[in-house]
């Protein structure tokens, strides 16, 4: 499999990308987004690779979840698991650090200083010059790290360090031995946000082994030596580059041994020409005008961001381990994948990728039934198979939901929809009393207003599947529960507000509060933000204010309201205001989009203007809030193309107002849609959606459904 795989690249190269009118590679600035809130890694993987090697700050705090911070001038290694855009740090698992001399070779971590004109990314590699003169290089595949370094002089060292860790996550074992004169082996074990986690390597260098160290609090018995924070130095001749390639698996070190067969034989450079030449493929399934150098840029790096998570979990023969030590086999020649953040991606991401990620997409599902299989239940947020339990709803329903109304084959229906109600019917994260009362109240369980609101909408989700797989008794059940967002309701402040289990509201009431805890009446938000997640029933939700207009009128003070928070504690999340629309979180990603569906194009394209002229911006602080592995990317890229899924589920798309001149969409099964916009060609000065044809139909200016996309042809957007 492997060597077709290998083949089919080489083919690729050979033709020198001779069908790319554009390198579309050369448009992604990975170092978008690495400064600011945003959390991204700059460093070399695949698409959605179990590798992801990048440097590392050697810094702890918020603003480096992903390891790296683009405030920072100092690397302290390069390790080889590294999350994107996510708010809690982990990982960061075998790094690796070059060193000229052993002066400092005993201390817990080593800082190297460098200079960011000295450094450089592109999809599939990394590189930078140290200030010590070392240069250093980094590409991968799905599961190889690999590295190249260029010393100064003709000896040099490398440190295993098997104790590094940043923020939440410490070693809790480690273990590091020779195997022989070119050959290492380790593993890692560790407790954070994710527990039990556990990753095995080899490492294969391109020079033998001249000496060896091993440091800290080691228990060694010959070439190996095990330990919390087991660190191993090893010295080389390098008068040449030196090159470093490390397997990693979940497994042994044998499953790592056995990873190296991705690149066995294969130069630093064919590597890497291989990792660009995958993610050129994903890139050039949306194709857009590029003249815009710099809206080009911020599109393709978006598009990438859509394509790192989740990541690849089992070994090449399928074998994983769970965070309780089972050995497991997933399906041969299937991906298990981990980083499920299902309050984020259900959103956006996973709508883009039933057009963009058909044939990865089954496996992405069969992967959450398998934790079901594996845990009881559906993932609420699943880090290397451990549940987080990370955030409210349970929301793998509407990403499960949304596959099967469109149609997605591949996994069990059955067993989808037996696991959507068990998620559903849990007895934990306020569920019993949720369906007990007909929303969660305060006094029982915090963030009830957030997990009232989005349990109704997952319920509505459930409904829908009920429906077409024919359980009437069950449909009927779940739209009522669906209904339940009313019960928060109030009336005479037009907000969701929290009730006790009494059915009073909670006073003192304040729709700026932000509680950035377990406590609050909503997570990581106000009532402003929170109060318009009904993205299942718009009429409805207008109703309880007495028709469209008045819930228009209340979006329009959402824009208009002060950009201010009160609390003691309030949610550093909380990012992009405009008034109190928060685009730097997810719970406002859909809201703009609700003008469309109240008959106010218009609103929608002044205010989406707004967002992609002032919220997203090139270089390292062209992200207002983490990329939440993907989904702030993933709105920019729909937002781009005229549309957005505001209700994630419903298999439709709202039109917004294009930003992009034409594009051309690789749909699944070979069809291609070209977009085309008629209007001014800088989209600075449009104004309005006016018309939308499809094939030459007029299509209403409201949405576009996905089975209509699925025929391609030609979408043209009239603008004005």
């Amino acid at each position: 499999m492997y060597i077709k795989k290998i083949v089919s690249i080489a083919v690729l190269l050979g033709c020198s990308y001779c069908s790319f009118s554009q390198k579309l590679t050369s448009l992604v600035d990975p170092f978008l987004g690495t400064g600011g809130h945003g959390h991204v890694y700059p460093g070399a993987t695949v698409p959605f690779g179990m590798v992801q090697l990048s440097p590392d700050n050697g810094k702890e705090g918020w603003d480096w979840c992903s390891g790296y911070h683009y405030s920072s001038n100092t690397i302290a290694g390069f390790s080889h698991t590294h999350l994107s855009g996510t708010g809690i740090g982990d990982w960061c698992d075998i790094s690796v650090l070059p060193l000229n001399d052993t002066n400092t070779i005993r201390n817990e971590k080593i800082w190297h200083t460098f200079d960011h004109k000295n450094e450089q990314a592109k999809p599939g590699y990394y590189s930078v010059q140290l200030d010590n003169g070392i240069r250093c290089e980094l590409t991968a595949t799905e599961r190889n790290g690999y590295h190249k370094y260029t010393f100064t002089g003709k000896s040099g060292w490398l440190r295993f360090d098997m104790g590094f860790a940043i923020n939440w996550d410490k070693s809790t074992d480690g273990m590091l031995a020779i195997v022989d004169d070119s050959t290492i082996i380790g593993y890692r074990y560790s407790t954070g946000w994710a527990k039990g986690q556990k990753v095995y390597f080899t490492a294969r260098f391109s020079q033998p082994i001249q000496s060896f160290l091993y440091v800290t609090d080691s228990i060694r018995n010959g070439n190996i030596a095990k330990g919390k924070k087991v660190k191993l130095a090893l010295q080389f001749n390098t008068a040449q580059p030196l090159y470093v390639r490390v397997g990693i698996s979940s497994v042994s070190t044998d499953k790592a041994t056995q990873a190296l067969q991705e690149s066995h034989g294969q130069s630093f450079t064919q590597v890497m020409q291989q990792a660009d030449v995958l993610w050129e493929q994903e890139l050039q399934k949306i194709k857009i005008d590029v003249s815009n150098k710099t809206q080009a840029t911020q599109f393709y790096t978006a598009l990438y961001r859509t394509c790192l998570a989740p990541v690849t979990h089992s070994d090449i023969d399928g074998a994983y381990q769970t965070h309780d030590n089972k050995q497991l086999n997933y399906t041969a020649g299937k991906r298990k994948y981990t980083v499920f953040s299902q309050w984020d991606v259900f959103r956006a991401l996973n709508p883009l990728f039933t057009l963009t990620q058909i044939e990865r997409l089954p496996d992405m599902i069969n992967s959450m039934l398998q934790l079901y299989r594996d845990n009881g239940l559906l993932p609420v947020w699943d880090l290397s198979t451990w549940e987080a339990n990370t955030m409210t709803g349970y929301h793998s329903i509407p990403i499960i939901a949304d596959a099967i109304l469109k149609g997605v084959k591949g996994f069990n229906y059955q067993e989808a929809y037996t696991a959507m109600k068990k998620s559903a019917m849990q007895q934990q994260r306020g569920t019993p009393e949720y369906i007990k009362y007909g929303y969660l109240p305060q006094d029982k369980h915090g963030w009830s207003v957030t997990i009232t609101l989005e349990y109704a909408y997952d319920d509505w989700c459930i409904a829908q599947v009920a429906k077409k797989l024919g359980y009437e008794s069950d449909y009927k059940q779940f739209m009522q529960r669906a209904m339940s967002y009313k019960n928060l309701f109030d009336k005479s402040t037009g907000f969701m507000r929290a009730k006790n289990s009494d059915g009073k509201f909670v006073e003192p009431f304040d729709p700026i509060l932000s509680e950035h805890g377990f406590e609050g009446q909503y997570v990581e938000g106000t009532a402003w933000q929170h109060s318009f997640f009904v993205p299942h029933d718009v009429v409805g939700f207008a109703n309880l204010y007495g028709g469209s207009a008045q819930l228009e009128a209340k979006l329009d003070a959402l824009f208009t309201a002060p950009s201010e928070l009160h609390g003691d504690n309030a949610s550093a999340d909380i990012s992009g205001l405009i008034g109190q629309y928060a685009h730097g979180n997810e719970p406002s990603h859909h809201i703009i989009y609700m003008y469309t569906v109240l008959g106010k194009p218009a609103k929608t394209a002044k205010w989406l203007q707004v967002v992609m002229d002032s919220i997203y911006k090139p270089g390292p602080d062209g992200l207002s809030g983490n990329d939440d592995c993907g989904q702030m990317s993933a709105w920019y890229v729909w937002t781009s193309l005229g549309m957005y899924p505001m209700n994630p589920a419903i298999g439709n798309y709202v039109f917004g107002m294009p930003f992009i001149n034409n594009a051309t969409l690789q749909l699944p099964y070979g069809k291609k849609l070209r977009i085309q916009v008629q209007g001014p060609s800088d989209y600075t000065k449009r104004k309005q959606l006016v018309a939308v044809t499809l094939n030459g139909k007029k299509l209403p200016l409201t949405s576009i459904t996905h089975q209509q996309l699925l025929q391609g042809g030609t979408l043209i957007y009239t603008v004005r």
